[in-house]
């Protein structure tokens, strides 16, 4: 199913004011600017009880917590933007965070973490793995429960989220008690269908990931890292509970979609769920796609069923 008429409109109009990475623009930094300069949407905020920006231990990573409305103890949800690991921030993000805080009523961290290629692979991930641990051990200190912790990210986002759930595996901790992975990037090898099929046309370009990963990764061999490419991970068994969103028209689709099976095939307990006709960063637009007011009510009811949370009113 190609993008209707009208998503065509939006992923074309979210193009027009988008950096030409990897072709007219090639310089991260250069990509940042025109990207904070470009017009932004006067959607008036998702409503959550408060929000506070901190510095973890005081020397990083930045994040922005998000608290919802009801009593405490309620359930942590870490949050990583996406961007290509080299663009985006708190900001960029804040909409999608609210979403998560309002629908699911949870404590949202979101995570500020090192961009490349100032600071390639494995930092993001390190700053993960650190904010995971930080929400954990700080959980009842912001009104949480430590053990209702989930991870969450989108595209770039995702990778980092369902890294942190590996790498509290492989270390013994943080426990987490789900991971919510909407368009995930799962591996560096961009050679499937989807980025065939979806290469233009769908807002993220094959070549656009082409240009993240060049930024990411400093030595090939990274590549092959389960924490750079959590698809190639050898053994996939004793993870938390998994939700895998994908979008049909997205070059990531397929990645996506063989990290749910592959999941699945070592008893994790996964949902995965394609949004047919959508394209790569549609889940915030739920003010112009119904497709993306669908993704926003399965992925709350999914993380609410998760972390023993109720509906909103």
């Amino acid at each position: 199913m190609p993008l209707a008429p009208r998503a065509q409109r939006i992923a074309a109009a979210m193009t027009a004011g988008f950096p030409a990475i990897g072709a007219e623009v090639t310089d991260a930094a250069q990509a940042r600017r025109l990207l904070a300069a470009a017009p932004r949407p006067d959607l008036a905020p998702v409503p959550v009880a408060r929000t506070e920006d901190r510095v973890l231990g005081g020397t990083g990573p930045p994040v922005r917590i998000y608290w919802p409305d009801g009593a405490a103890p309620h359930p942590v949800t870490v949050f990583f933007h996406g961007g290509g690991f080299t663009l985006c921030g708190l900001d960029s993000h804040d909409r999608f965070c609210r979403i998560l805080v309002s629908g699911a009523g949870t404590i949202v961290v979101s995570v500020d973490y090192r961009l490349a290629p100032e600071h390639p692979f494995p930092a993001a991930v390190e700053d993960a793995r650190a904010a995971v641990a930080w929400a954990h051990a700080n959980a009842a200190a912001l009104g949480g429960d430590p053990g209702r912790l989930a991870v969450a990210g989108d595209s770039a986002g995702g990778a980092l989220a369902a890294v942190a759930c590996l790498a509290a595996r492989d270390h013994a901790g943080p426990p987490i008690a789900f991971q919510l992975l909407v368009y995930p990037v799962t591996d560096a090898g961009q050679d499937t269908a989807s980025y065939r099929e979806h290469a233009e046309g769908g807002f993220l370009t094959a070549a656009h990931m082409r240009w993240y990963w060049e930024q990411y990764l400093t030595d090939p061999s990274d590549a092959d890292h389960p924490y750079a490419s959590p698809l190639r991970a050898r053994d996939l068994s004793h993870l938390p509970p998994a939700f895998v969103l994908t979008a049909e028209c997205d070059p990531l689709r397929d990645e996506g979609e063989a990290y749910a099976a592959r999941l699945a095939e070592a008893g994790v307990p996964v949902e995965a769920r394609r949004f047919d006709g959508a394209f790569h960063g549609f889940f915030g637009l739920d003010h112009v796609l119904p497709v993306a007011v669908e993704a926003r009510r399965a992925t709350t009811e999914a993380l609410r069923a998760a972390l023993g949370t109720v509906p909103p009113p």
